[in-house]
């Protein structure tokens, strides 16, 4: 019988049976006893439903409730452009970076030529350089940028990022600003594993404390590397093996990791190695490209590094070889020899602006931060490996590889089926024309600018670029949870 029915039927004076004086008799009820009771039930009934409501509403994942928040906040703020691109980011204890960079001569190696702390400063991008060249080209914009200072830039800019929030339930991603690659720099050489593994660990057990953590237990946490995926990657104990652990501990499987290479991991996702150049506006990045269409280039082809003597078969001990006998067509620059230059940013910025291909060998891993320097001299890169450039920057490269670039088995070399010089040569003057101009046209997305005056006039920077990656991919992931 329903609730009102019941009280309808004591209310009115029905009769009720006594069993045990076996009489009946009327009742009546007074207006306020009824009232009580009518309300007394209501209650109830409200009570019931809202303790169930609030059970059924808990959110079984952190989706389902910024689903609500977001659908909330549209609502009131149409005009919203933050939405959906809002990140959080975790306030970790400053052991994890900033003690780091306060500590920095801990970073450096004995055999290194310039302490690490000389790369510290403007933010990460390292000292200006200062040119006595009266073309301009080497204005305020170029620094001595060190690859492993990629953590710091990013750091910086995800603080400049225009729509952070302190509200982690209103964010589409949170970061995680762990310099990784540094704090694992200190322990690879003469240390035993459990010093190497020790920070990523600890970290870990920080963010599984963290209600963030939680809600999708670190999907929607990404963090930034400037070592490749492998080093992240012990596969035993041993102490001469190479890196560290961190990857493989089953809470940082979940992390997304931005790094300068990636591997067959499934959440690894590559991102443009640090170049020196660092514009604060679009007009800067034009006037960069602009010489770069018009450049006299009079090497067919050129080649900086050093030969990997320790490797069998090395693919850059053929490459030298083609480049000392193609007859004046290539540039070298070899960084083994005597007082070498390679770590010079405007001897080899020069050295690519005057060549019309600049080849890209796979070296300690299968990129090189020679890579996007090419680029940015508007050279044509010559790759050996897919995985130096094709399997690796799926948000930065274009989809079609010949648009850009020129392939050569490293097997073919080998080989010696295939001469440098002969296949270069077969490229016609309307297809370098062109691979050349996509090649500028890339410069914008490989380069990180610089925000430190707060005007953000460089778009889709790789910064901004890696940004919308990460959010873009967090969205499929969530919605693949549905």
């Amino acid at each position: 019988m329903k609730f009102h029915a019941l009280i309808s039927e004591f209310c009115v004076a029905k009769p009720l049976k006594n069993k045990w004086r076996n009489q009946s008799r009327r009742i009546n009820c007074s207006k306020y006893l009824c009232f009580l009771l009518m309300f007394s039930i209501v209650l109830l009934i409200f009570l019931r439903h809202l303790f169930f409501f609030s059970i059924d509403a808990r959110p079984s994942s952190h989706h389902h409730s910024k689903k609500k928040i977001h659908s909330l906040v549209g609502e009131s703020s149409s005009q919203d452009s933050c939405l959906g691109r809002y990140i959080y980011i975790h306030d970790l204890p400053i052991r994890f970076n900033q003690d780091l960079l306060t500590n920095c001569q801990v970073l450096t190696r004995s055999i290194d030529k310039t302490s690490m702390c000389e790369y510290v400063q403007n933010s990460g991008f390292g000292p200006r350089i200062l040119s006595s060249e009266a073309s301009g080209l080497w204005n305020s914009n170029w620094f001595w940028t060190n690859q492993f200072m990629l953590e710091v830039i990013f750091h910086d800019r995800m603080k400049k990022y225009k729509c952070l929030t302190n509200d982690s339930l209103v964010a589409s991603a949170i970061f995680v600003p762990y310099y990784a690659g540094l704090d694992l720099r200190r322990y690879l050489w003469g240390f035993n594993t459990s010093m190497r593994d020790s920070s990523g660990f600890d970290l870990i057990n920080w963010l599984k404390q963290k209600p963030q953590w939680k809600t999708m237990w670190g999907k929607d946490h990404f963090l930034v590397s400037s070592r490749i995926a492998r080093d992240f990657r012990r596969k035993s104990d041993r102490k001469s093996d190479w890196g560290s652990n961190f990857r493989f501990l089953p809470e940082s499987k979940n992390l997304s990791m931005l790094t300068i290479e990636s591997g067959p991991w499934e959440n690894d996702i590559a991102v443009p190695y640090p170049t020196s150049f660092h514009p604060s506006s679009d007009y800067q990045v034009l006037q960069w490209q602009n010489p770069m269409r018009t450049q006299n280039r009079p090497y067919l082809f050129s080649f900086a590094g050093a030969s990997r003597t320790r490797q069998k078969n090395s693919t850059r001990k053929e490459i030298i070889r083609h480049c000392q006998s193609s007859n004046k067509l290539c540039k070298l620059l070899d960084c083994n020899s005597v007082g070498h230059e390679c770590d010079d940013p405007l001897k080899l910025m020069n050295l690519f602006r005057s060549s019309i291909f600049c080849l890209q060998p796979p070296g300690d891993s299968l990129t090189r931060r020679s890579t996007f320097d090419s680029i940015l001299a508007g050279c044509i890169p010559v790759f050996f490996h897919p995985g130096s450039a094709y399997t690796q920057y799926l948000w930065y490269l274009p989809k079609n590889y010949s648009n850009y670039s020129v392939f050569i088995s490293a097997t073919d070399l080998k080989l010696r089926k295939v001469r440098i010089e002969e296949k270069l040569v077969t490229v016609s003057k309307d297809e370098v024309a062109s691979m050349r101009e996509e090649v500028i046209r890339l410069i914008p997305r490989i380069i990180y600018g610089d925000r430190r005056s707060g005007v953000e006039s460089v778009e889709d920077d790789a910064f901004d670029l890696a940004i919308k990656g990460v959010l873009k991919r967090l969205d499929r992931c969530r919605g693949s949870d549905l």
